[in-house]
Protein backbone atom coordinates (compact mmCIF):
# COMPACT_ATOMS: atom_id res chain seq x y z
CA UNK A 1 0.00 0.00 0.00
CA UNK A 2 1.54 3.26 -0.84
CA UNK A 3 0.17 5.74 1.49
CA UNK A 4 0.68 9.84 0.88
CA UNK A 5 1.08 9.79 4.91
CA UNK A 6 4.24 8.40 5.41
CA UNK A 7 6.56 11.22 5.66
CA UNK A 8 9.01 8.85 6.66
CA UNK A 9 9.93 8.14 3.00
CA UNK A 10 11.66 10.43 1.03
CA UNK A 11 10.83 10.14 -2.19
CA UNK A 12 7.53 11.04 -3.53
CA UNK A 13 6.17 9.72 -6.72
CA UNK A 14 4.79 12.51 -9.24
CA UNK A 15 8.13 15.19 -7.56
CA UNK A 16 10.36 12.00 -8.19
CA UNK A 17 8.81 11.51 -12.14
CA UNK A 18 8.89 15.73 -12.83
CA UNK A 19 12.49 15.06 -12.04
CA UNK A 20 12.82 12.58 -14.47
CA UNK A 21 10.81 14.41 -17.22
CA UNK A 22 13.63 17.05 -16.97
CA UNK A 23 16.34 14.90 -17.66
CA UNK A 24 18.22 15.35 -20.34
CA UNK A 25 20.17 12.05 -20.38
CA UNK A 26 18.25 9.72 -22.29
CA UNK A 27 20.12 6.53 -20.43
CA UNK A 28 19.83 8.39 -17.15
CA UNK A 29 15.96 8.88 -17.66
CA UNK A 30 15.35 5.30 -18.38
CA UNK A 31 17.47 4.04 -15.59
CA UNK A 32 16.01 6.57 -13.68
CA UNK A 33 12.75 5.11 -14.52
CA UNK A 34 12.77 1.76 -13.98
CA UNK A 35 14.59 2.30 -10.72
CA UNK A 36 11.67 4.33 -9.51
CA UNK A 37 9.43 1.86 -10.18
CA UNK A 38 11.46 -0.56 -8.54
CA UNK A 39 11.37 1.35 -5.61
CA UNK A 40 7.57 1.92 -5.88
CA UNK A 41 6.96 -1.36 -5.94
CA UNK A 42 8.75 -2.12 -2.88
CA UNK A 43 6.86 0.25 -1.14
CA UNK A 44 9.90 2.83 -0.97
CA UNK A 45 7.83 5.75 -2.60
CA UNK A 46 4.95 7.63 -1.11
CA UNK A 47 2.43 9.45 -2.86
CA UNK A 48 1.06 12.95 -2.54
CA UNK A 49 -1.75 13.28 -5.13
CA UNK A 50 -2.59 16.90 -3.97
CA UNK A 51 0.44 18.41 -4.39
CA UNK A 52 0.41 21.32 -7.15
CA UNK A 53 4.16 21.31 -8.94
CA UNK A 54 5.94 23.58 -11.03
CA UNK A 55 7.85 22.36 -13.60
CA UNK A 56 11.28 24.61 -13.51
CA UNK A 57 13.38 23.06 -16.12
CA UNK A 58 12.82 22.51 -19.82
CA UNK A 59 9.71 19.85 -20.03
CA UNK A 60 10.81 17.64 -21.67
CA UNK A 61 14.39 17.03 -20.78
CA UNK A 62 15.85 15.16 -24.21
CA UNK A 63 19.37 14.84 -25.64
CA UNK A 64 20.89 17.60 -28.34
CA UNK A 65 20.50 14.77 -31.18
CA UNK A 66 18.40 13.81 -32.78
CA UNK A 67 17.50 16.77 -34.28
CA UNK A 68 13.89 17.21 -34.74
CA UNK A 69 12.24 18.41 -38.15
CA UNK A 70 8.64 18.36 -39.45
CA UNK A 71 7.36 14.86 -40.14
CA UNK A 72 7.76 15.33 -43.94
CA UNK A 73 11.09 15.90 -43.46
CA UNK A 74 12.06 12.68 -41.61
CA UNK A 75 14.29 10.88 -44.50
CA UNK A 76 12.75 7.34 -45.64
CA UNK A 77 14.88 4.83 -46.63
CA UNK A 78 14.60 1.32 -47.92
CA UNK A 79 14.47 -1.52 -45.93
CA UNK A 80 16.19 -3.40 -48.35
CA UNK A 81 19.82 -1.93 -46.21
CA UNK A 82 21.28 -1.86 -43.55
CA UNK A 83 20.72 1.29 -42.79
CA UNK A 84 17.12 1.82 -43.89
CA UNK A 85 16.61 -1.19 -41.45
CA UNK A 86 18.47 1.11 -38.67
CA UNK A 87 16.19 4.23 -39.68
CA UNK A 88 13.46 2.14 -38.72
CA UNK A 89 14.62 1.25 -36.03
CA UNK A 90 15.46 4.94 -34.78
CA UNK A 91 11.91 5.85 -35.51
CA UNK A 92 10.59 3.39 -33.37
CA UNK A 93 13.34 4.05 -30.74
CA UNK A 94 12.36 7.77 -30.72
CA UNK A 95 8.65 6.71 -30.26
CA UNK A 96 9.49 5.07 -27.23
CA UNK A 97 11.28 7.75 -25.45
CA UNK A 98 8.86 10.23 -26.39
CA UNK A 99 6.55 7.55 -24.80
CA UNK A 100 8.54 7.80 -21.76
CA UNK A 101 8.43 11.48 -21.38
CA UNK A 102 4.61 11.38 -22.02
CA UNK A 103 3.87 8.92 -19.17
CA UNK A 104 5.97 10.72 -16.95
CA UNK A 105 4.31 14.11 -17.79
CA UNK A 106 0.71 12.27 -17.19
CA UNK A 107 1.69 11.34 -14.13
CA UNK A 108 3.22 14.48 -11.95
CA UNK A 109 0.95 16.74 -14.53
CA UNK A 110 -2.61 16.13 -13.05
CA UNK A 111 -3.29 16.12 -9.51
CA UNK A 112 -5.76 14.82 -7.36
CA UNK A 113 -6.57 11.64 -9.06
CA UNK A 114 -7.23 8.04 -7.43
CA UNK A 115 -3.54 6.76 -6.57
CA UNK A 116 -4.08 3.87 -8.91
CA UNK A 117 -4.32 6.13 -11.46
CA UNK A 118 -0.59 7.19 -10.83
CA UNK A 119 0.51 3.59 -10.17
CA UNK A 120 -1.00 2.95 -13.84
CA UNK A 121 1.03 5.80 -15.36
CA UNK A 122 4.35 4.74 -13.45
CA UNK A 123 3.95 1.42 -14.84
CA UNK A 124 3.36 2.36 -18.30
CA UNK A 125 6.46 4.81 -18.17
CA UNK A 126 8.46 1.50 -16.79
CA UNK A 127 7.56 -0.66 -19.90
CA UNK A 128 8.22 2.26 -22.47
CA UNK A 129 11.76 2.54 -21.02
CA UNK A 130 12.40 -1.17 -21.43
CA UNK A 131 11.08 -1.06 -25.39
CA UNK A 132 13.46 2.01 -25.65
CA UNK A 133 16.31 -0.04 -24.09
CA UNK A 134 15.54 -3.07 -26.27
CA UNK A 135 15.47 -0.75 -29.58
CA UNK A 136 18.46 1.57 -28.33
CA UNK A 137 20.44 -2.16 -27.83
CA UNK A 138 19.56 -3.41 -30.92
CA UNK A 139 20.52 -0.36 -33.08
CA UNK A 140 23.70 -0.49 -31.94
CA UNK A 141 24.03 -4.28 -33.18
CA UNK A 142 23.14 -2.04 -36.64
CA UNK A 143 26.06 -0.11 -36.19
CA UNK A 144 23.98 3.44 -35.17
CA UNK A 145 22.98 5.03 -32.01
CA UNK A 146 19.81 6.79 -30.60
CA UNK A 147 20.37 10.14 -32.44
CA UNK A 148 21.83 9.17 -34.84
CA UNK A 149 18.97 10.03 -37.63
CA UNK A 150 16.29 12.75 -37.68
CA UNK A 151 12.98 12.48 -35.91
CA UNK A 152 9.98 14.13 -35.83
CA UNK A 153 7.62 15.45 -33.01
CA UNK A 154 4.46 15.16 -33.27
CA UNK A 155 3.86 13.19 -30.29
CA UNK A 156 4.96 15.56 -28.03
CA UNK A 157 3.23 18.22 -29.50
CA UNK A 158 -0.17 16.92 -28.29
CA UNK A 159 0.80 16.62 -25.20
CA UNK A 160 1.77 20.64 -25.49
CA UNK A 161 -1.57 21.55 -26.38
CA UNK A 162 -3.45 19.09 -23.96
CA UNK A 163 -1.48 20.10 -20.80
CA UNK A 164 -4.11 22.05 -19.25
CA UNK A 165 -7.15 19.36 -19.28
CA UNK A 166 -6.47 15.48 -18.25
CA UNK A 167 -9.54 14.39 -20.29
CA UNK A 168 -8.05 15.79 -23.46
CA UNK A 169 -4.76 14.22 -22.63
CA UNK A 170 -6.18 11.09 -22.10
CA UNK A 171 -9.15 11.04 -24.90
CA UNK A 172 -5.98 12.27 -27.95
CA UNK A 173 -2.64 10.61 -26.67
CA UNK A 174 -2.97 7.34 -25.30
CA UNK A 175 -6.29 6.62 -27.03
CA UNK A 176 -5.18 8.48 -30.35
CA UNK A 177 -1.87 8.68 -30.97
CA UNK A 178 -0.21 5.83 -29.27
CA UNK A 179 -3.38 3.66 -30.21
CA UNK A 180 -2.00 4.46 -34.18
CA UNK A 181 0.62 2.01 -32.52
CA UNK A 182 -1.54 -0.79 -32.75
CA UNK A 183 -2.67 -0.39 -36.31
CA UNK A 184 0.61 0.45 -37.73
CA UNK A 185 2.96 -2.30 -35.86
CA UNK A 186 1.73 -5.70 -38.37
CA UNK A 187 2.99 -3.62 -41.24
CA UNK A 188 6.07 -2.41 -39.93
CA UNK A 189 6.81 -5.80 -38.19
CA UNK A 190 5.89 -7.71 -41.52
CA UNK A 191 8.69 -5.61 -43.55
CA UNK A 192 11.27 -5.96 -40.77
CA UNK A 193 10.95 -9.59 -41.21
CA UNK A 194 10.90 -9.60 -44.53
CA UNK A 195 14.26 -7.94 -44.89
CA UNK A 196 15.48 -10.32 -42.65
CA UNK A 197 15.69 -8.48 -39.02
CA UNK A 198 13.85 -10.80 -37.01
CA UNK A 199 15.09 -9.76 -34.28
CA UNK A 200 13.92 -6.54 -34.34
CA UNK A 201 10.29 -8.08 -35.52
CA UNK A 202 10.80 -9.86 -31.97
CA UNK A 203 10.98 -6.46 -30.20
CA UNK A 204 7.80 -5.26 -31.79
CA UNK A 205 6.01 -8.18 -30.70
CA UNK A 206 6.91 -7.30 -27.23
CA UNK A 207 6.10 -3.71 -27.74
CA UNK A 208 2.55 -4.30 -29.39
CA UNK A 209 1.76 -6.41 -26.48
CA UNK A 210 2.17 -4.01 -23.82
CA UNK A 211 0.83 -1.09 -25.94
CA UNK A 212 -2.25 -3.13 -26.21
CA UNK A 213 -1.94 -2.68 -21.91
CA UNK A 214 -1.38 1.27 -22.19
CA UNK A 215 -4.06 2.29 -24.49
CA UNK A 216 -6.58 -0.30 -22.30
CA UNK A 217 -5.08 2.19 -19.25
CA UNK A 218 -5.51 5.10 -21.46
CA UNK A 219 -9.51 3.93 -21.94
CA UNK A 220 -9.73 3.18 -18.71
CA UNK A 221 -9.24 6.25 -17.36
CA UNK A 222 -10.81 7.88 -20.58
CA UNK A 223 -14.42 6.07 -19.23
CA UNK A 224 -13.58 7.04 -15.32
CA UNK A 225 -13.31 10.74 -16.72
CA UNK A 226 -16.13 10.69 -18.81
CA UNK A 227 -18.17 9.20 -15.53
CA UNK A 228 -17.37 12.28 -13.21
CA UNK A 229 -18.20 14.46 -15.53
CA UNK A 230 -21.20 13.25 -16.90
CA UNK A 231 -20.25 13.04 -20.31
CA UNK A 232 -20.69 10.64 -23.21
CA UNK A 233 -17.63 8.86 -24.44
CA UNK A 234 -18.15 8.93 -27.53
CA UNK A 235 -19.57 12.35 -28.13
CA UNK A 236 -16.87 13.98 -25.68
CA UNK A 237 -13.96 12.15 -28.05
CA UNK A 238 -15.68 13.75 -31.54
CA UNK A 239 -15.72 17.16 -29.53
CA UNK A 240 -12.23 17.25 -28.26
CA UNK A 241 -10.48 16.04 -31.53
CA UNK A 242 -12.25 18.42 -33.23
CA UNK A 243 -11.23 20.97 -30.87
CA UNK A 244 -7.38 20.15 -30.51
CA UNK A 245 -7.47 19.14 -34.26
CA UNK A 246 -6.06 15.62 -33.62
CA UNK A 247 -5.18 13.46 -37.37
CA UNK A 248 -7.58 12.43 -39.24
CA UNK A 249 -7.48 8.23 -38.46
CA UNK A 250 -7.03 6.24 -41.74
CA UNK A 251 -7.28 2.48 -41.95
CA UNK A 252 -6.32 -0.26 -41.78
CA UNK A 253 -7.11 -0.56 -38.17
CA UNK A 254 -5.57 -3.26 -35.94
CA UNK A 255 -9.51 -3.93 -34.81
CA UNK A 256 -8.43 -6.77 -33.09
CA UNK A 257 -5.60 -4.99 -31.05
CA UNK A 258 -8.02 -2.45 -30.58
CA UNK A 259 -10.63 -4.64 -28.85
CA UNK A 260 -8.54 -5.95 -26.35
CA UNK A 261 -7.09 -2.07 -25.63
CA UNK A 262 -10.64 -1.90 -24.37
CA UNK A 263 -12.36 0.12 -27.32
CA UNK A 264 -16.13 -0.19 -27.67
CA UNK A 265 -17.86 -1.99 -30.68
CA UNK A 266 -19.38 2.22 -31.22
CA UNK A 267 -16.35 3.44 -30.81
CA UNK A 268 -14.78 0.92 -33.78
CA UNK A 269 -17.64 2.04 -35.84
CA UNK A 270 -17.19 6.07 -35.93
CA UNK A 271 -13.39 5.05 -36.63
CA UNK A 272 -14.37 3.14 -39.90
CA UNK A 273 -17.73 5.46 -40.84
Amino acid sequence: MHSSSSPEISIELRAATLALLCESDAAVKVSGTRALFDSWSRGEVRLDADAVLLAEGSVPGRPALPQLVSPREVAHRSMGTAEGRAAMVHAMAHIEFNAINLALDALWRFEAMPSDYYADWLQVANEEALHFSLLAAHLQTLGFCYGDFTAHNSLWDMAEKTQHDILARIALVPRTMEARGLDASPAVRAKLAQAGDMGAAGILDIILRDEIGHVLTGNRWYGWLCQQRGLDPLETYALLANQYKAPVLRGPFNLDARRAAGFSEAELDALRS
